[in-house]
């Protein structure tokens, strides 16, 4: 198969999966997810369809509520290297490191890219899909995705976070076009 192929069907894979992400304007991504109570199949399958969705879009975190569950599950690509991890009930324990401004994108707000203060350092506990204690030491771009994925689960955006000049711009690009013919 030629690169153009393996091109445009990774763009059409992208494209369909964002497509199963709630967009901003979506009133469930401003909404707190409750704590998941059972550790069942239906739990995981949701954990391994969220973690496809999640690569197929390019991205390196989703939060439940980004596909419109209301549970505290998030799927975390820490490191280029590493695996998905899959966390349930997750929370910061430890906070470090001192903070650091980086530009944020998201999937729920296609075509935003924000600076956002973030903790360089963060310890995150969590169980995983079968129930097991997660305890995760994150540095960099790692703690950031987590700490972004955790803003999600409690209906925070990164326009939340970020400067009022940032904010207003960022909405003028989320705000709906109106088009008059």
């Amino acid at each position: 198969m030629r690169q153009e192929e393996l091109d445009g069907q990774r763009a059409a894979r992208r494209r369909t999966a964002l497509a199963q992400v709630r967009q901003y304007g979506d009133p469930v991504l401003r909404m707190p997810a409750r704590e998941v109570e059972s550790f069942d199949e239906d739990l995981q399958r949701l954990a391994a369809r969220m973690t496809r969705l999640m690569q197929e879009a390019n991205g390196v975190g989703l939060a439940a509520n980004q596909v419109g569950i209301l549970q505290r599950l998030v799927i975390l690509q820490p490191s280029a290297e590493g695996d998905p991890v899959a966390l349930v009930n997750p929370r910061i324990v430890e906070e470090g490191g001192g903070v650091e401004t980086d530009d944020e994108g998201c999937l729920s707000l296609q075509g935003v890219l924000v600076p956002v203060e973030r903790s360089s350092r963060v310890v995150v506990e969590a169980k995983d899909p079968q129930g097991e204690d997660v305890r995760l030491e994150l540095e960099d771009l790692g703690a950031r995705v987590a700490q972004h994925e955790l803003d999600h689960l409690d209906g925070v955006l990164i326009i939340d976070r970020t400067t009022d000049d940032a904010r207003r711009e960022a909405l003028s690009v989320l705000r709906p076009r109106i088009v008059l013919t």
